[in-house]
């Protein structure tokens, strides 16, 4: 009984040094991450854009191809 006690013990506490280094981590980054200027977030959002349109129309191919394929073929 005391051994599975302590294994709990064990495992809380290397999940609280994980969870504190995950903070550590993610303070770090921040501190060297900077605001992008307009010209880099209007190439972001330009690119992301393009991303997001390709897909969904890859999408559409696709709903198009299963709805009308079985009507042509069967």
């Amino acid at each position: 009984m005391d051994l599975s006690i302590k294994k709990i013990k064990n495992s809380l506490t290397e999940t609280k040094q994980r969870i504190v280094d995950k903070f550590k981590e993610t303070k770090r980054v921040l501190k060297i991450t900077e605001k992008p200027d307009r010209e880099e977030f209007s190439m972001s959002a330009k690119v992301t854009g393009a991303g997001m349109v390709i897909i969904g129309l890859v999408g559409f191919i696709f709903y198009l191809a299963s709805t009308l394929l079985p009507q042509i073929l069967g």
